[in-house]
């Protein structure tokens, strides 16, 4: 029998309202729901704005704790439509402590996994450092009734290792919520090789572990990024079966037929053939 997995990608504009951005969430999970999907994924920091733009401590009353509101409503939601589903959080931890996580709930309700992002950016108008404290769990997956999915988040989609171990622990699907744009006035050129460069990277994640690979992309004007959506999903052959606009908000149903796992892996049996015993200088910042 086949086994497909039917996903769904909601692609958001987000407005300056936290009750209006997780209404339109909800909405768009039913509508995923609605459509078959068993899998359904919101894109990172996905009930604001990107507020990351800016060094404000104002901006730390956002933040709530796991279990919190958040994954309490959207736990009822998955227990209601029987789906699972990547929530991204701004993660409260302890007084001065916060992290940009995100959890997975399974259809009957329950938390079934934790991810604090692991690598945290500090960029122009990125400047994820003053907010985030560096995640503490490690890779985690989920074994849930229909696949094995592990959650990365943005800025983790640039590292290989990454990708690996959450591979190397079992998940069939790597899911990134994403928040990555343009800065407003960028030449058109350096755009395209932006877009291209973050295609590229995580298509070679599916190819390397032989995985399907989810990008959950918001999209819209916020202050000075114009975030290029553009969310898609990759087979383990790297190639794109289905991908959004990049302008347009969108509920992406995708269905991933996860025997492609076990076909291309033997195809291309890039984990038997990885050489362990020679890659202890991974541990090392850099050989000088």
């Amino acid at each position: 029998m086949p086994k497909v997995l039917r996903v769904g990608l909601v692609q958001q504009k987000c407005g300056e309202s936290p009750k209006e951005n997780l209404r339109d969430a909800k909405e768009a999970v039913i509508t995923a729901a609605d459509s078959g999907a068993q899998l359904i994924c919101l894109q990172e920091l996905f009930s604001s704005r990107y507020f990351c733009q800016t060094e404000d401590s104002r901006n730390f009353e956002a933040a709530e704790e796991i279990p919190g509101p958040i994954t309490s409503e959207f736990s009822e939601l998955a227990c209601l439509l029987g789906v699972d589903l990547v929530v991204p959080i701004f993660e409260r931890r302890s007084a001065g402590l916060y992290h940009n996580s995100a959890v997975i709930l399974d259809r009957r309700g329950e938390l079934v996994s934790h991810y604090r992002k692991m690598h945290i950016p500090d960029d122009p108008h990125y400047y994820e450092k003053y907010y985030f404290s560096p995640g503490d769990l490690g890779y985690p997956t989920a074994e849930l009734k229909d696949a094995n999915v592990g959650t990365l988040i943005c800025w983790d989609q640039w590292f290989p290792e990454a990708a690996r171990l959450s591979a190397l622990g079992g998940a069939e699907v790597l899911v990134f919520p994403t928040a990555i744009g343009w800065h407003e006035n960028e030449e058109k050129e350096v755009a395209e090789r932006e877009i291209d460069a973050w295609l590229t990277i995580q298509r070679s994640h599916a190819i390397a572990n032989g995985v399907f690979v989810i990008a959950v992309n918001r999209v819209g004007k916020e202050g000075s990024i114009r975030f290029w959506g553009s969310s898609f999903v990759a087979d383990p052959t790297g190639t794109v079966v289905a991908q959004a606009s990049d302008k347009e908000e969108a509920v992406l149903i995708v269905d991933c037929d996860l025997r492609q796992v076990e076909e291309v892996r033997r195809e291309w049996p890039f984990l038997r053939d990885r050489r362990i015993d020679s890659y202890h200088e991974l541990y090392r910042r850099f050989r000088d």
